[in-house]
């Protein structure tokens, strides 16, 4: 998979644009409805990476079973993961980790009085 390729699969969760925050590497994939950023995607050291948050407890289990998931770089090492894209995370998991990160950072529902 390939940064575009993995770019539009973010971009397929409803209400979900891109943004640059920082510079032309780290894309930001976030929500309309609170922007808060669910997939950041970016190079480092010749491989593509994604940010995803991820339950801690989910993503301590993650990083021990995965060689290519450790602790979320630039970010909150006990709720982000990066994940090296072509590594040994196979696409299923792949796809379900970045679900997994989209409904933790999804905007919170209000409820009437």
């Amino acid at each position: 998979m390939n940064r575009k390729e993995l770019v539009a699969y973010c971009l397929t969760y409803p209400s979900t644009f891109e943004d640059y925050p920082f510079d032309g590497n780290w894309a930001c994939i976030r929500h309309g409805g609170n922007r808060k950023g669910f997939a950041f995607i970016y190079e480092r050291n010749e491989n593509l990476c994604v940010n995803l948050k991820c339950d801690p407890i989910r993503a301590d289990f993650l990083r021990q079973i995965y060689a290519s998931v450790s602790a979320g770089y630039h970010m909150n090492k006990e709720h982000w993961n990066t994940v090296i894209i072509g590594g040994d995370v196979p696409h299923d998991e792949l796809f379900e980790m970045i679900q997994h990160s989209h409904e933790l950072t999804k905007p919170k529902i209000k409820r009437g009085r």
